[in-house]
């Protein structure tokens, strides 16, 4: 059976599409499937045309293209295509099979990029939760008594998550992803060093803080250079292991952690971690290349000038919505984008809000792990840890399933509908998880209330953990094929989800008090149920509708 949204006509199916250097603002007629650029390429001293070479009409290549003109032509210049009556010439990828497209790139340089930027998603995640099972120790450290202050500690950093990637970005479309990404790899490094050498409790939230606004950066970013990467149909692979980050991170965490606390002490887990992010910059600047076309073809446009002499004084500006902005102005604009995102457009907010709920359980389960396993079990602080590794094997094993899944489900129902694939034929996975994640959570509650065996809850953690990667993976991946502005798009689910990632734990300990594991567990299970079911129902049936209204706008 099709799809029940609407079904495009054979014009609409063969239209060619490109995307901006706003961050992917569609343009119609351009290239198709580009996730790519338009430049605009103004001479710099008189409004005379400037001779550029530019391609032969036609189809154009897959990754964007860039606009050359006489004079200094506007947003509305582009829709236009005429500057004073004056045509704007495209130049473009010099082929199909251009080997600067990051999308011609051969696998192994492809994966490379992909697995460089996928550790750091898994490293900056990692830091989030490694410092929990010293808490304890570091209280004592510092002379910390209040149970708030102790846990700001280690949800601060999850707090940073949600500012960064406002900034981080429209950083990234403006000077490439991978400097972008070296930058606050770096930055992160240095304030977990800070963070090692703290002298107070004060300074260590301080610190803890700008490590995480560094370590936001691939959280932000991630998904865009996954894109720049791969076509549709080969993107649930890779956007597998870069999903895996953000979610083992957080659960390998404490593993790490609890032996390290044990073994060398606390200040060893910012040590370790330095370590690691040192470990990827070393990595990242040999196998990290730039993956945003924009850039790309501004490079490379630049690197001609210096040997074209009819290129000398021709100058390249932003097409579309930064077309005329300084770089201040774009940058502004760009940080109240996802916001705007966020809270107009329904589909991101109803899935986004799924999403953080659920990103905001993860952490409010963790918070009572170490009072069940130590004080019920009566497990020590280094085996303690080792409870998280079934909420591990969940992430793991449903993000295997999940990017088989959907890559045959997408297929499948692209063949059926003429061979054009929609956003929502990502949706059926999503159905799957949202009955699975609560029947563990109730599963984790009640066994863990009843004190059953300790296998139990570790099941039933891991069963949640399961539900939550086959919904949380192919929303992103949603986000990432429905929005113009992906990165902005993928930005306010970020924002979204961190802060309830923040604020979760800070009232779990007493929630739990009130209600026990059962009745708090069977809670949040209801709560997912309300939220998980009805949206992407919603969202299959309604979504093409609501995004062809939408068209232009987000």
């Amino acid at each position: 059976m099709s799809h029940p949204g609407p079904q495009l006509t054979e014009d609409e199916r063969t239209a060619e599409h490109t995307y901006d250097l706003t961050g992917g603002a569609l343009v119609e007629g351009i290239s198709h499937t580009a996730y790519g650029s338009q430049l605009v390429l103004a001479n710099s001293r008189s409004s005379s045309p400037t001779p550029v070479p530019s391609r032969p009409s036609g189809p154009a290549s897959e990754a964007g293209g860039e606009k050359v003109t006489g004079g200094e032509a506007g947003a509305e210049d582009l829709e236009k295509g005429t500057k004073d009556g004056k045509p704007i010439h495209r130049l473009d990828w010099d082929s199909p099979t251009d080997p600067d497209n990051p999308r011609n790139w051969s696998k192994g340089v492809k994966w490379a990029s992909a697995g460089i930027t996928s550790f750091y998603t898994f490293v900056a995640p990692l830091a989030s939760s490694m410092l929990a099972p010293g808490l304890p120790t570091l209280a004592v450290d510092y002379g910390v008594v209040n149970p708030t202050v102790i846990g700001l500690s280690l949800s601060i950093y999850i707090l940073a998550f949600a500012v960064g990637p406002l900034f981080l970005a429209p950083m990234s479309e403006m000077f490439g992803r991978r400097w972008v990404l070296h930058g606050a790899n770096l930055f992160f490094l240095a304030f977990l060093l800070a963070c090692a050498w703290a002298p107070s409790m004060g300074s260590f939230i301080a610190f803890r803080f700008f490590a995480g606004l560094g370590g936001s950066a691939p959280m932000a970013i991630g998904g865009g250079v996954i894109a720049d990467l791969f076509h549709e149909r080969e993107r649930a692979s890779a956007m597998a292991l870069y999903t895996l980050g953000p979610v083992l991170g957080p659960v390998l965490g404490p593993v790490a952690g609890g032996f390290i606390v044990q073994s060398i002490g606390i200040k060893w887990v910012s040590w370790v971690l330095a370590i690691a992010a040192g470990v990827g910059a070393i990595m990242g600047f040999f196998l990290l290349r730039e993956t945003y076309a924009p850039v790309i073809l501004r490079s490379r446009f630049e690197q001609r000038a210096k040997t074209d002499p009819s290129l000398r004084h021709v100058h390249v500006e932003m097409a579309g919505a930064v077309a005329g902005k300084t770089k201040a102005e774009y940058l502004k604009e760009s940080m109240v984008r996802p916001m705007k995102i966020l809270f107009t457009s329904l589909i991101c907010f109803s899935l986004s809000l799924y999403m953080a709920v659920q990103y905001g359980f993860l952490y409010l389960l963790f918070t009572t792990f170490p009072d069940l396993y130590s004080e019920v079990y009566g497990w020590g602080p280094g085996v303690s840890g080792l409870a998280y590794l079934g909420p591990g094997m969940g992430f793991f094993l449903s993000t295997m399933v999940a990017a088989a899944l959907m890559d045959k489900i997408y297929a499948k129902l692209s063949d059926k509908n003429g061979g054009v694939g929609l956003p929502e034929f990502r949706i059926p996975v999503v159905w799957v998880g949202a009955a699975i994640g609560p029947i563990g959570l109730f599963w984790y509650g009640w066994s863990a209330q009843a004190h059953a065996h300790w296998i139990l809850p570790i099941i039933g953690s891991g069963l949640f953990c399961c539900g939550m990667m086959l919904t949380y993976f192919p929303i992103q991946v949603y986000i990432i094929d429905t929005f113009q502005y992906a990165a902005s798009a993928l930005a306010a689910a970020t924002v979204f989800r961190s802060v309830f990632g923040f604020a979760f734990p800070l009232f779990g300990e007493q929630m739990f008090a009130a209600l026990g594991q059962g009745g708090g567990n069977s809670l949040l299970a209801g709560i997912s149920l309300i939220i998980g079911v009805p949206f992407p129902i919603w969202v299959w049936f309604k979504g093409a509708e609501i995004r062809g209204r939408a068209k232009g706008k987000l």
